[in-house]
């Protein structure tokens, strides 16, 4: 199945059955990236009971359902953890500290420290 090039949203194929299917994962990765909202950030071990839609940017050390996910989105969506890998330029607001901070491409840094201030 063929990907979009910015956000890896899956395509519908013409000859593809059980469209919603497909068409329901592209509407919850999108939930998940626009307008990113983590809960923390360098969290490493899952939280034991998630509320459906958080988001979380996994530390350096992530262990359990995050393990090998270091730096990237983790959302609890439908049950289950999805992986979300933010590409250079991707923002998120990080409610515990009320800060903004941006991907540069090798990781998470401060939206202020970026425009240099």
């Amino acid at each position: 199945m063929a990907n979009s090039a910015n956000l890896a949203l899956p395509y519908l194929a013409a000859s593809q059955a059980q469209k919603h299917v497909t068409h329901n994962e592209a509407l919850r990765l999108l939930d998940g990236i626009v307008q990113l909202s983590a809960a923390d950030r360098g969290v490493n071990t899952p939280p034991g009971s998630p509320a459906e839609g958080a988001c979380y940017i996994v530390g350096g050390a992530p262990t359990g359902a995050w393990a090998g996910w270091g730096g990237n989105i983790a959302m609890w969506a439908d049950g289950a953890w999805l992986r979300l890998v933010p590409k250079p330029g991707w923002t998120c607001w990080v409610q515990d500290e009320g800060m903004f901070y941006v991907h540069n491409g090798a990781g998470w840094v401060t939206l202020a420290s970026t425009l240099g201030l």
